[in-house]
């Protein structure tokens, strides 16, 4: 192998979810320590790219996913992969005379439509890969576990844990996960934050009040959209207490486009939200930019999560100064420690919510924001390269 690592980076979607986040920003720390990078991932609905602009060294192949009305959400899921393996190229092309040292995919989608790729590959016998002769092996990084009842969906989640040659997780907590129920042992590299982003917004004096006069007042604000593993009912419920004490707090919910189907759920949060008078200002995705002063300008940061990976969102909450309430998981007690607020029902976030929104403790708004400049992109870009150059040389010693 000759020249930086050439590597693909594989994601599900274009839009803002956890896992593009990540896959985003560690394609730009991996250009800069000098590694040469693809992003593929599925255009959906006419996308022409990601929800922001990327570092112009990485590139960008984003493959055409027409939205198909009333698609169930099993049917999708096959339909992405295949999709996605039939336009992924992990071997050498007439573009490039290598083909990639790396192949990194950060989901179930985009990892099983690596393995689909490379069996179709060696069957057609058209396999060969630069100078090692062979396809660069999938890397999956697993970002948190899931329980699904929709068959296609749980196959691909079996497989894209089982199938690849090597794993990352974002946490020590997940990784116990995975060896607990596969004896496999992943990397553990933990994300990094854009801390300085968030910093800045909460000291954007002239836009200070921006939000909170858009949205009628103080607020507690809570990403991820109205989903199961977001807790929201939970919330819901919490906040209907909150307000029997604080009735100037509104509840606002930003994010949440995602390939799955939540309209049940949706549904059913919202005639709760109904029946106990709680009236939640729904966002939906929220541009780039703006996304870190509404962060900044929240009274209290909700994340009442019942499933989480490493909980990036909190972080950069964090670094904004804004007091942080969290489900109590042993994940996010890990990567939070001591600089947020613990619950487990509902009860205990209106609880936790209530205390954080009334007494501010600036000791814990000075460690939050230590902690999250401690986790940077570029050690996190530093770690996979290690990783990625120890399996090649591994590859290329089999």
């Amino acid at each position: 192998m000759t020249g930086p690592l050439r590597i693909a980076l594989l994601t599900y979607s274009t839009r803002p979810r956890g896992g593009v986040v990540h896959t985003l920003a560690l394609a730009e720390a991996l250009v800069a320590l000098g590694a040469s990078v693809d992003v593929w991932t599925l255009a959906r609905g006419g996308d022409g790219g990601f929800f922001r602009p990327l570092d112009p060294r990485v590139v960008v192949r984003a493959v055409p996913f027409p939205d198909l009305p009333d698609e169930p959400v099993g049917a999708r899921i096959v339909r992405s992969i295949a999709v996605l393996a039939d336009a992924f190229t992990p071997h050498a092309t007439q573009d490039h005379d290598r083909g990639y040292d790396v192949v990194h995919a950060q989901d179930c989608i985009s990892a099983n439509a690596v393995l689909n790729a490379n069996a179709r590959l060696r069957a057609t016998g058209s396999g060969g890969s630069g100078g090692s002769g062979h396809l660069a092996s999938c890397v999956r990084t697993i970002h948190h576990l899931d329980t699904f009842s929709t068959p296609q969906l749980a196959a691909c989640h079996e497989r894209a844990v089982v199938a690849p040659s090597a794993h990352v997780c974002v946490s020590a907590a997940v990784a116990a996960e995975v060896t607990r129920g596969w004896g496999i042992h992943p990397t553990v590299i933990p994300n990094g934050v854009d801390a300085a982003r968030f910093t800045a917004a909460a000291d954007d004096r002239a836009a200070r009040s921006s939000w909170a006069d858009t949205l009628g007042g103080p607020y507690v604000l809570a990403v991820g959209g109205i989903e199961p593993r977001k807790g929201t009912a939970d919330l819901v419920e919490a906040m209907a207490t909150v307000r029997a004490a604080r009735p100037d707090l509104s509840l606002v919910i930003a994010g949440g486009d995602t390939l799955f189907d939540y309209r049940g759920y949706r549904d059913e949060v919202l005639a709760s939200a109904d029946r106990l008078g709680v009236t939640p200002r729904i966002l939906g995705p929220v541009e780039h930019g703006s996304l870190p002063s509404l962060v900044a300008q929240a009274t209290v940061f909700a994340f009442p999560s019942t499933k989480e990976g490493f909980g990036l969102a909190a972080l950069e909450a964090l670094a904004a100064g804004v007091p942080v309430v969290v489900r109590d998981l042993p994940v996010l007690r890990e990567v939070l420690g001591p600089t947020v607020r613990y619950a487990a029902t509902p009860t205990d976030v209106a609880a936790a919510l209530l205390t954080a929104a009334t007494h501010r403790d600036p000791a814990l708004t000075i460690a939050g924001r230590a902690l999250a400049t401690r986790y940077t992109w570029a050690a996190a870009g530093r770690a996979h390269l290690d990783l990625y150059h120890r399996l090649t040389r591994t590859s290329t010693t089999a």
